[in-house]
């Protein structure tokens, strides 16, 4: 419920704080103190637009500010979507800052929080209901809900076991999608993924073949600088043709010398071994620089053939993946879907025999709850009549339409969540006029005192716990008066109720009353909220009776009206 309201700087209102109470909360004062201002507020902590004319004059900024008791099981879905940290005491704030340049900064429990955040976080706090604007009963969409709210438990349990099978009907109609698609595309998928896996296959394509490719052609590359390494080489230590003695000849002269003086000292014997070991080591590098040098040889047309395979394979990788392993990968995924596509006759067949399947399940089902709803609209028809017939609208008829969807082709079944009804509530206000949609009313009196009839026999369903009736009483007095002050009273026992109104016998049945005032100080005028005491309760009933002139008349009738209320309550 909302249990306090924080205005600054809106309209003629500088500060205003409301604590409310819980059950009826009712708000009286003259003409043009101030009372639509309020409304006006708790619509801007509700998201609804605004306009910056309504900032007070002579200020840049305006500031609404609400604090709520909340079961947060209610609103735990959009806690968890929006990321925000619901209070431990169920306490909810929601504050709205909107300034001279259009700028608005929202917040959620100290959160910053969008416009749009708002107006979903209002939709399940506040009801806002008026001569004009009765938001959930003007939306046709949301009578389903209503009607399924009075059927309670017979409804939800079919439902429930329906929305259990639409889901699985939407999963088989999204893999048959996926399948069958357009025939022209599919056709497309396959010839491109022939094409692919031809490709590739006929690449031959072999693990780090690319490697080795890239090795050979750096060797190809530089087989002249290579073998004139290897031949000079091999020429220096082998043969000495251009120095005139080899370096292995060289070395074999030293071990020879080394060997006729070992015998004066063991450390010549042991320079002669090394140097012996160094011309057999020499002489195996010898013997493998001759075998490399022979070996080795420049051939254009080899290098030719590795750059051609080369390019085969990196046009390759520009399809299908930066590595062969990738693209070998694909060529397993793409051969997987071709498969799926061109074998898939068996596995429609069997989809579409498990779409009928759960089809004919949920039609049975939507069936059931079509049912239901019809034998709840019944029952909410009769009881709407009786409760229009107290509250003056004699002649008036309510309806709840509910038309079926029949289509008996398949891919045509509109399955909604809510099965395959469609639901409206349809009025006529007089006699010999034809039934219309809600929306279509036009008298203000007549819309309110439907809407509260309607909310009368749903004040234990309805899951919204404030609702505000904002001068709901234009247009009707006397008995059909005190039948409105008396239906709020009922629909307080299970909601909070906050009424703007001008009825003495409607103010009479509030549990707080609320009386606001224009007060014109130093050429300033601004509006102030007290909430009353008994006896003030007492003297603003008079005021509403009598006018200026309060006699004792009046306050007797007054007194007179408030102990009947009582009376009423208390039954």
């Amino acid at each position: 419920m909302l249990q306090q309201l924080e205005i600054n700087n809106i309209a003629i209102i500088d500060k205003v704080s409301i604590e409310l109470g819980d059950r009826l909360n009712v708000l009286t004062g003259e003409t043009g103190a101030g009372k639509s201002i309020i409304i006006d507020s708790i619509n801007a902590i509700m998201g609804q637009r605004l306009s910056k004319e309504l900032i007070r004059t002579g200020k840049d900024k305006a500031v609404v500010e609400a604090v709520f008791k909340i079961d947060k099981t209610k609103l735990i879905d959009l806690f968890e979507e929006y990321g925000i940290q619901p209070e431990e005491d169920g306490t909810l704030i929601i504050s709205r800052e909107f300034t001279t340049s259009g700028k608005n900064i929202c917040r959620i429990n100290g959160k910053i929080a969008t416009v749009s955040m708002l107006k979903l976080f209002g939709e399940r706090l506040i009801d806002v209901h008026g001569q004009h604007d009765n938001q959930s009963l003007l939306r046709t969409e949301s009578h389903i809900d209503l009607l399924d709210s009075f059927a309670e438990e017979k409804i939800s349990k079919i439902k429930r076991e329906y929305l259990k099978h639409l889901d699985k009907y939407r999963q088989i109609k999204d893999k048959l999608k996926s399948l069958i698609g357009d025939e022209g595309e599919r056709e497309r998928k396959i010839d491109l993924l022939r094409y692919q896996i031809d490709e590739i296959n006929k690449s031959c394509l072999k693990k780090d073949e690319d490697k080795q490719l890239e090795k050979q052609k750096d060797l190809l590359l530089n087989s002249e600088r290579i073998i004139n390494t290897l031949s000079d080489s091999y020429e220096v230590l082998a043969t000495g043709s251009k120095t005139g003695k080899s370096v292995l000849d060289s070395i074999n002269e030293v071990v020879s010398s080394f060997l006729d003086i070992e015998k004066f000292d063991e450390k010549y014997s042991e320079i002669a071994k090394r140097l012996e070991n160094l011309s057999y080591e020499l002489d195996d590098i010898v013997s493998e620089l001759r075998t490399q040098r022979d070996c080795t040889e420049y051939d254009p047309h080899v290098l030719e053939q590795v750059e051609e395979r080369l390019d085969v394979i990196y046009k390759l990788k520009k399809k299908y993946g930066d590595s062969i392993a990738d693209i070998l990968e694909y060529l397993q995924r793409a051969q997987n879907e071709l498969d799926e596509i061109v074998n898939n006759k068996e596995i429609i067949i069997e989809l579409n025999e498990g779409l009928k399947k759960e089809s004919d399940i949920l039609y049975k089902l939507a069936k059931d709850m079509s049912n239901e709803r019809k034998k709840a609209a019944k029952l909410i028809e009769s009881k709407i009549a009786v409760e229009l017939n107290d509250l003056e609208m004699k002649n008036a008829r309510f309806e709840v339409r509910i038309e079926f969807d029949q289509n008996e082709n398949e891919s045509n079944k509109k399955y909604s969540q809510n099965g395959l009804d469609r639901v409206e509530f349809l009025i006529s206000t007089n006699m010999g006029e034809p039934l219309k949609p809600l929306s279509k009313i036009a008298s203000g009196g007549e819309m309110s005192r439907i809407m509260l009839a309607i909310k009368t026999i749903l004040a234990n369903v309805d899951k919204i716990p404030t609702l505000i009736f904002d001068e709901i009483d234009i247009g009707i007095s006397g008995k059909a008066a005190q039948k409105v002050g008396e239906k709020l009273s009922f629909i307080s026992k299970n909601h909070q109720v906050i009424s703007v109104t001008h009825l003495a016998q409607i103010a009479c049945m509030a549990d707080n009353n609320f009386y606001i005032e224009k007060v014109t100080k130093d050429q300033n005028t601004t509006t102030k909220v007290r909430r009353l005491n008994e006896n003030e309760i007492k003297n603003e009933i008079a005021r509403i009776i009598g006018g200026i002139n309060i006699s004792e008349i009046t306050l007797k009738h007054a007194e007179e009206m408030i102990e009947s209320a009582k009376s009423f309550k208390e039954k």
